[in-house]
């Protein structure tokens, strides 16, 4: 997908990253929603066993396969962060519970000013078939501490439905190059957790957030790895070591230099020019724009 802006400024390219880990029956119904005009998909198989790259090379032959090196969610996301190269990276899992077709809304997000654009399905014209009332209720008490100690103003903080622009990627340290721990384990960050800690970071490093209400359906094929007593706890763990991390600057010590870097950058926040409507969004209301 690439968003038309005037003659003297360059195109958005959109670049779609998708988790995968024996998703073959699922893909399809995923690639089928991907709107029109991709700049690139990016599949990162966490050693399927199923035919899940076969399947996708199939089903859209441009699709760019990556191999993560270590285990888990995060690690995967953190792999094909690194492989993007389009200025917007969306990322959406294979599993078919998020709708790709809703990624025009993501990407209007982001060329209306923000920095972050943050899937909800807590939000008017949000929703979810999957979330359980006691995954709902941990949602909302986490959520609300994590928006007492940053200020932020997130309803929803385990949904992994986000686009942002590709600039950002530093800020979010992701490690993409270690291998894995002698033992087998993963480092922080790889598991499920990475969606909550991703949103931290965000909210830490003060970027403007949207969010953005997102229908959560059912998985299509499979099932779900999900725990609601042992992820919440996950996910508060999660928070509490976030917030650790957040207070080095008080403390005199120094970000690394890409992500001080890409700090740097959001205070100098791109100013966004009109465009006209863009042919890649059919039955939307896209106002294209670029960075200047």
């Amino acid at each position: 997908m690439t968003v038309q802006a005037g003659a003297s400024v360059p195109w958005l390219r959109v670049s779609v990253v998708i988790p995968a880990l024996n998703e073959a029956r699922n893909l399809p119904h995923v690639f089928a929603r991907l709107p029109p005009g991709v700049h690139e998909v990016i599949v990162v198989d966490g050693l399927s066993v199923d035919d899940t790259i076969a399947v996708a090379q199939q089903l859209r032959p441009d699709v760019r396969i990556v191999l993560q090196n270590r285990r888990g969610k995060g690690n995967a996301l953190a792999c094909g962060f690194a492989a993007a190269t389009g200025d917007i990276i969306a990322m959406i899992d294979a599993d078919g519970s998020a709708d790709p077709g809703e990624i025009p809304q993501f990407v209007q997000a982001l060329v209306d000013g923000a920095e972050f654009a943050k899937g909800t399905r807590f939000a008017p014209g949000g929703g979810s078939d999957d979330i359980t009332r006691l995954r709902a209720l941990g949602n909302h008490a986490l959520v609300g501490f994590v928006n007492l100690c940053h200020g932020s103003h997130y309803t929803d903080l385990c949904y992994g439905y986000n686009a942002f622009w590709r600039r950002l990627v530093p800020l979010l340290g992701l490690d993409a190059d270690s291998p894995a721990p002698p033992n087998g384990g993963r480092l922080w960050g790889d598991g499920f957790e990475v969606e909550t800690l991703i949103h931290l970071r965000v909210a830490a490093a003060g970027l403007a957030v949207t969010e953005v209400p997102s229908f959560e359906h059912s998985r299509i094929h499979g099932v779900s790895n999900l725990s609601a007593a042992t992820d919440g706890f996950r996910v508060l763990r999660t928070i509490l070591a976030e917030l650790r991390r957040s207070r080095w600057p008080r403390r005199g010590r120094r970000a690394p230099a890409a992500a001080q870097q890409a700090v740097d950058a959001t205070q100098e926040r791109p100013r966004l020019g009109a465009g006209v409507p863009s042919e890649h969004w059919p039955g939307s209301e896209m106002v294209t724009r670029a960075v200047e």
